[in-house]
């Protein structure tokens, strides 16, 4: 990963908490090409030490090259955006503000147990805050079983993690703030929330260093 060193994240709690809010990554692999794959990716243990988990269906080209300790790689890419040097004081060149999460890791299949229990997560995951939840034990157990031969799950334990924060830093007080309303105006949600990490990252953190 290319990271610049106002931008560098080393921080393990904001690098597990941005794993967190953005789960559905990107998982690459070397096959007989570069491989990858975009699925949603769970973690499990705390900030200092953690494991992450995740399954593809078994006709992904994938599933042969997918062998207990096995490299691979997963990013998680946060809100990004054009940054148009139009809303800048004085004319400089545009650019692209983003945020991402680069986790080396090495795979470990999981036993059919492990894979129900980690679908169990999954699903109760992102079911939690739906009006009408739909979790896990509800489906039809024939569904169910019917489902499961047709997936492999997989353990990933990080051995290397990088992550970058490209936010603006640096820039005049001004041109941030410009930045950040002209992405406000384009009513568009990926600016809205680019918008809002900027402001959180120069911003909120500036008043706390006061």
């Amino acid at each position: 990963m290319y990271q610049p060193k106002k931008y560098l994240k080393e921080d393990p709690e904001y690098i597990f908490n941005f794993i967190k809010q953005h789960p559905f990554a990107t998982f690459i692999l070397n096959g007989n090409r570069i491989l990858a794959t975009h699925i949603p990716v769970l973690t499990e243990g705390t900030a200092e030490k953690f494991s992450l988990y995740s399954h593809i269906a078994n006709h992904n080209e994938q599933l042969q090259f997918l062998k207990d300790g096995t490299e691979a790689l997963l990013i998680f890419q946060g809100a990004h955006g054009y940054i148009s040097s139009s809303w800048y004081r004085e004319k400089d060149i545009s650019t692209w503000d983003y945020s991402a999460v680069h986790v080396n890791v090495r795979l470990k299949i999981q036993t059919r147990e492990e894979l129900e229990n980690s679908l169990q997560k999954l699903v109760g995951h992102f079911e939690a805050p739906q009006k009408d939840p739909l979790f896990y034990n509800d489906i039809p157990k024939q569904m169910l079983k019917e489902h499961l031969s047709l997936i492999t799950g997989f353990w990933c334990e990080p051995f290397k993690i990088e992550a970058v924060a490209k936010l603006h830093q640096g820039a005049h007080k001004e041109d941030i703030i410009s930045v950040t309303k002209n992405l406000e105006a384009l009513e568009d949600p990926l600016a809205s929330e680019l918008s809002k990490n900027i402001k959180t990252e120069i911003f909120e953190k500036s008043i706390k260093k006061e």
